[in-house]
């Protein structure tokens, strides 16, 4: 548990003490590869923090399955339709490997949040990162080559392509999983 309390406390600048606070009040759950934490139109309105495993946020358009984002160890999820507007999601969070998550209700997150200052300003910085990223993944998506989006994301992420199946990650890069095959490919000729 320290790795990704450890991973947690670097990526959003949390005090180890202030997240061991919030982990006393959370709940451990495991979910199996599969497993949705939410699905399209149900509603979730909980906060989760990822001990172990890989998450993917995906939904459907004209019955073609496409990702948004991926999720791993020391990072935060949540459905943002669920949690911010108390609306059902508009994205399936889907487990793409055995992993173990703790869970919050929002209600009892808020309380936390609202406890103190230092508390507040944590939850403050918390979602100030994850737009960061966001405005960061869009930025990214934009990228003129899919060869240097797969390189971003393998960056930010490289144990996807031990959990993640190739499709899922050419929907998220806006390629076709040949066209990922090909720009694989072409990775591999490149460095020998």
């Amino acid at each position: 548990m320290e790795d990704f309390v450890a991973l947690f406390c670097r990526k959003y600048q949390w005090p180890v003490q202030m997240v061991m606070m919030l982990m006393e009040k959370m709940e451990r759950v495991v979910y199996t590869r599969g497993e949705c934490l939410v699905r399209e139109g149900e509603l979730n309105t909980d906060f989760h923090l990822i001990a172990e495993g890989i998450w993917r946020g995906h939904y459907l358009r004209d019955g073609v399955d496409l990702s948004v984002w991926f999720a791993s160890r020391g990072e935060a999820l949540f459905s943002t339709w669920g949690y911010v507007a108390g609306r059902p999601a508009r994205v399936t969070i889907e487990a793409m490997s055995t992993s173990t998550i703790y869970r919050i209700p929002k209600a009892k997150l808020e309380a936390f949040f609202s406890s103190s200052v230092e508390c507040a300003n944590l939850g403050r910085r918390l979602f100030e990162h994850d737009f960061m990223t966001f405005e960061e993944e869009l930025i990214n998506g934009g990228a003129t080559q899919a060869k240097e989006r797969y390189l971003a994301l393998l960056e930010r992420n490289p144990q996807l392509l031990q959990h993640v199946p190739l499709k899922h990650i050419a929907s998220y890069l806006y390629v076709t999983p040949q066209s990922l095959s090909r720009i694989r490919s072409e990775l591999v000729k490149n460095k020998k």
